[in-house]
């Protein structure tokens, strides 16, 4: 599952519910389906940015032995590491107080979460670097859903998709607002050129390939070209 958070995977939100909405998102709800969990829609998380407290982030090397806290798996170490940061995990719980005291001068986030965690009290620089998109899969538990009768499974899972498509629209429309409200609370808000940082993760690419396996690899590079 980690395929749907590979670094730069998408290079619009429209390419990656394309995607979602189509045969990577069946492929994935399969795997799923195997541990007893029902895929309804497929919603959205929005695209992951850097905060910084010192440094802004124009490109990679701008990054060089900063530490970002971010979380904690391996594909999201790895791309920080190859964009010449210096990451490690931590507890969201834990980390406004770690960038308050500059136990950490960086993390990444999307917009939504920045803006509600009051991180732009300890951090000053907002790189819109757009690394990951983050899919939110609406689900419930088979055991339950086979519990419901067909038509009532029809009225959820038309109201998922209803909401699944409401929800794309708040997300787009609400970051154009936390930028506005972002720069209110003084932060600098500042878009990047992600050519740079895309050839540096390549590495990281390459990497997971034997993790994902052709299969699922061919379906995400016919949705994101």
């Amino acid at each position: 599952m980690g395929i749907v958070e590979m670094p730069y995977a998408w290079p619009t939100a429209r390419k990656a519910f394309a995607a979602f909405d189509g045969e990577l998102g069946v492929e994935l709800s399969k795997l799923v389906a195997a541990k007893n969990i029902v895929v309804l829609a497929w919603w959205e998380n929005g695209y992951r940015h850097i905060t910084t407290k010192k440094t802004l982030i124009a490109k990679p090397e701008d990054l060089k032995g900063v530490k970002i806290r971010v979380t904690p798996d391996k594909v999201r170490l790895d791309t920080f590491r190859a964009l010449g940061a210096e990451p490690a995990p931590l507890a969201f719980g834990e980390l406004y107080s770690a960038l308050q005291q500059g136990v950490f001068d960086a993390q990444e986030n999307p917009l939504s979460i920045i803006y509600s965690a009051s991180f732009a009290d300890v951090q000053k620089h907002v790189a819109l670097t757009g690394h990951v998109w983050g899919a939110a899969c609406l689900v419930v538990s088979k055991r339950v859903w086979e519990q419901i009768a067909p038509a009532d499974q029809a009225i959820v899972q038309a109201a998922a998709a209803k909401w699944r498509d409401e929800q794309r629209k708040m997300i787009s429309s609400s970051d154009q607002d936390l930028v506005a409200k972002l720069t209110e609370k003084g932060m600098t808000v500042s878009k990047v050129d992600p050519t740079p940082f895309i050839a540096a993760v390549k590495p990281v690419w390459a990497s997971q390939e034997a993790v994902f396996g052709p299969a699922l690899l061919q379906l995400l590079e016919k949705y994101r070209k």
